[in-house]
């Protein structure tokens, strides 16, 4: 569109889709920019589903319909009259809303975790007293866009905050991703992951209790790693000649929810055989939607083992038992207790072998007269801290106090491994496919009747309603509830009259997951109350734009020339600034903000720069991660060393985020969190990304470096800097760096020297050159076409000399290559 490519005026209209994301720097935004400009009689409509980013900030639906160029808003809330009479209809879809309890040891690790995240919530406040913290509190931690909210809030000042308050951030990430795992994981799983979080917590070696995660040292923590381990496995005495002898046994709670669809799966096979579906457009398949990929694979594995028996060699007689025909998880939990018991002990070896190396880094200088290092106390002392406590160890902790991390003894772990192994069963269910030759293929596969066909799929957005469409189910079990799946599967199903659906609808009662669904129901609800009150009061929004809204008169005097200086005349262009800019630099929001001051902007391929403000001004514009990337593999090094080669003012822009702090500390270390290193670390990395700034600007002295604080900035910077200046020429833009010319960095080239050789220079042999003396930028450029390389003008006389460089220089130059640096080393 800015090309001409594609003209604007012959779009009928445009559709924008997930409107709540079009921000004012979006690359959306810029097209409808550049649409409604040039098109005045075209089209606009923009749809959302999401009305929550709709309600914040300062009058957020006015804001919108600007960025969208819009004036009307329409709003179709589920409680309106002719939407609800739409979903409705006259047949509704059946819905079957079970409620599943949670186990006493869920419910007592969920509470443990509620209670950690508010107590890092607490401390949060107590550390920030300064910003609004409203929403800050149990109810809204539950919601997805939690940390999204306490992070936009901190990011201006994040060089600022205390690193304890950077370390509760994470935590809260953490504790919040526990919460959703004890219900969506199985015991063994969720305890394995708890195994790797401590050992992500654990702190350094040497390190004190300050630095270590607060919510470790609660009770609620121990209370969680307790119960987690109690639902994989016990210990329990022995009975024998020592009664201290423990035995672990497996105990392999299962989750409440398998056996509930279990029994949804039988009911659903049950109406399916004594009442065969009729003649409608929905087929008899059966789809379960789950939140995540991880929960489809578990279920899968569930709904294929849940009649297979692990039967032990313990059992003498064979009595029919009416429970075993129940659907259990036993088997495909003591698998999973197998493949945990043997990566727990190459954890535990690989834990121990990182605290050794840590341990040996860190220890310090060894006095071998009393063989401890000389910074650490005797083991026997304990420091005082502040607050009158000790850092000594507590029962069942650490030494410095944090939750212990269980590895129990071999003998037990050899006794339960012994108590779980692989029976005659199971081991007859490890027979699959190995090999496919693809040769008989009628023997391995086959079309399944879509009666017999159970979907699990995972919830995608707006791909749930193509899956609807295609796999046209009957059944629909929302294993895990999701308001948004389920104002889909209303539009499904009174879009079709003819298919008769049911819902199984399961949630845990009392649960996370329960409040979380309510409270994202009350959101919405809220979120379309607040905006039908702004609608109400809302005046009209203009979305003309800046070329239109300005006088004539006024542009003509906008677009006076001063550039000509020394009481020349003023000259008047119509033509407003323009800048040549790089494709690649289109992802980013700048070009947008640039077309908004009205510029031209010429989008190019370039070779050399990403953005040319005028025949000497050449950008190089760098994000901060891009240019710690750039210092990495030396990319910025060569950059700027071409833009010297073509461009007479090379720039370097480093541009930050609008919504960070504008400062370098929160970038010291962009390969992990914040928490995974030290303060010194830090404060080293940074120390070490200044270096390599001082070292480009030694390497290249005339190299100007911009710093802006945000694009808007950029934009205006950019603006001024081309009030004194030329217009580019694209085509030159386009030119420099393909090897089509031989421009030097005075912008002068071979051809403006006379010769007409339209040779390309070598860049290291001309810096060379012009470090001789006599040598100038007027009269390198002829020296570098008389001669073909440095040997030759080495060994020339003056009068060949004096052809290229005029006769001073030629003495000069001829004098330096001459002189004998040995002789003068020897008389000094």
């Amino acid at each position: 569109m800015l090309t001409g490519l594609l003209n604007p005026e012959t779009i009928t209209g445009m559709l924008v889709l997930h409107a709540d994301k079009v921000s004012a720097t979006a690359l959306e935004a810029f097209i409808l920019r550049i649409y409604r400009q040039k098109n005045k009689v075209g089209f606009l409509k923009a749809f959302s589903d999401n009305p929550d980013p709709f309600t914040m900030g300062f009058n957020p639906l006015s804001t919108m319909m600007r960025n969208l160029f819009l004036r009307k808003a329409s709003l179709w809330p589920r409680f309106h009259v002719h939407v609800a009479e739409a979903l409705e209809g006259k047949k509704k879809a059946e819905v079957i809303e079970l409620e599943v309890p949670m186990t006493e040891s869920m419910r007592e690790i969920q509470t443990a975790i509620m209670e950690c995240v508010e107590v890092s919530i607490h401390e949060l406040k107590k550390n920030n007293t300064g910003l609004e913290m409203d929403n800050w509190n149990l109810d809204s931690a539950l919601l997805k866009n939690f940390d999204v909210m306490v992070r936009r809030q901190l990011d201006p000042n994040w060089h600022r905050v205390s690193w304890k308050t950077k370390q509760i951030v994470n935590d809260l990430t953490v504790l919040r991703g526990m919460l959703s795992s004890v219900l969506a994981l199985d015991a063994v799983s969720f305890l394995q992951q708890l195994d790797t979080i401590h050992a992500a917590h654990r702190p350094p070696p040497g390190s004190t209790r300050q630095t270590q995660s607060p919510w470790l040292f609660l009770d609620a923590a121990q209370t969680i790693f307790d119960t987690a381990k109690r639902r994989v496995y016990s210990s329990n005495k022995k009975a024998g000649p020592d009664d201290n002898i423990d035995a672990l046994r497996p105990v392999l709670e299962e989750q409440p929810k398998w056996a509930v669809l279990a029994e949804v799966m039988e009911e659903i096979h049950r109406d399916l055989y004594f009442e065969p579906p009729a003649r409608d457009d929905s087929n008899g398949t059966i789809l379960i939607m789950c939140a995540d990929a991880n929960t489809c694979r578990q279920l899968r594995d569930y709904l294929q083992t849940m009649h297979v028996k692990p039967r032990t060699e313990k059992r003498i007689e064979e009595v029919y038992d009416p429970e075993e025909d129940k659907p259990s998880a036993a088997f495909m939990m003591r698998r999973k207790l197998r493949n945990y018991l043997k990566w727990k002990r190459e954890f535990a070896q690989v834990s121990a072998t990182l605290f050794a190396e840590n341990q040996k880094a860190l220890s310090g200088a060894v006095d071998p007269r009393i063989g401890q290092s000389k910074n650490r106390a005797p083991a026997n002392k304990r420091r005082r801290v502040r607050g009158g406590g000790t850092t000594g160890s507590a029962p069942g902790r650490h030494d410095n106090g944090s939750v212990a991390q269980y590895f129990e003894k071999p003998a037990e772990v050899a006794e339960l491994m012994a108590e779980i192994q692989i029976t005659e069963e199971e081991a007859k269910q490890k027979d699959d496919i190995i090999g496919d030759p693809l040769e008989d293929m009628d023997d391995y596969y086959q079309l399944y009747d879509m009666q017999d066909l159970v979907v699990i799929h995972a919830y995608e957005g707006d791909q749930d309603e193509h899956v609807l469409e295609e796999v046209k189910p009957k059944y629909i079990i929302m294993y895990e509830p999701d308001a948004s799946f389920i104002r889909r599967v209303e539009v499904y199903r009174s879009s079709h009259n003819d298919r008769n659906v049911r819902v199984y609808f399961l949630y845990y009662g009392n649960s996370v997951e329960e409040q979380r669904y309510l409270s994202t129901v009350r959101r919405e609800k809220d979120a379309f109350t607040k905006l039908i009150k702004e609608r109400a009061s809302m005046s009209l929004v203009l979305t003309t734009d800046p070329h239109n809204a300005e006088d004539p008169e006024e542009a003509f005097l906008r677009t006076v020339n001063t550039r000509i200086a020394g009481g020349g005349k003023l000259a008047a262009t119509a033509q407003p600034p323009r800048v040549v800019v790089d494709v690649r630099e289109f992802r980013s929001s700048l070009p947008s903000l640039l077309h908004g001051r009205s510029m031209i902007i010429v989008p190019c391929m370039l070779t050399v720069g990403d953005y040319i403000l005028s025949p000497n001004i050449c950008v190089e514009r760098k994000s901060i991660s891009d240019l710690i990337s750039s210092f990495k593999d030396g990319r910025l090094y060569s950059q700027c060393e071409s833009m010297f080669q073509h461009y007479k003012n090379p720039m370097l822009l480093i541009e930050f985020d609008q919504n960070k702090s504008f400062t370098l500390e929160p970038f010291a270390d962009l390969s992990g969190s914040v928490s995974s290193i030290s303060a010194a670390n830090a404060g080293a990395q940074l120390n070490d990304l200044q270096s390599k700034i001082v070292l480009l600007t030694l390497a290249f002295p005339k190299l100007r470096i911009v710093w802006s604080s945000s694009p808007y900035e950029t934009a205006e910077i950019f603006e001024r800097l081309k009030k004194l200046e030329e217009e580019p020429d694209p085509i030159a833009a386009v030119n420099a760096g393909l090897d089509l010319d031989g421009e030097g960095v005075d912008g002068g080239t071979s051809a403006g020297t006379g010769t007409g050789l339209g040779q390309v220079w070598n860049h290291e042999a001309s810096e060379m050159l012009r470090a001789v003396p006599g040598v100038t930028s007027k009269n390198l450029w002829g020296l570098m076409a008389g001669f073909e390389n440095i040997r030759e003008v080495a060994n020339a006389e003056v009068g060949e000399l004096e052809k290229a460089v005029g006769r001073e220089a030629a003495r000069k130059v001829e004098g330096f290559f001459a002189k004998d640096l040995l002789e003068e080393e020897q008389e000094e």
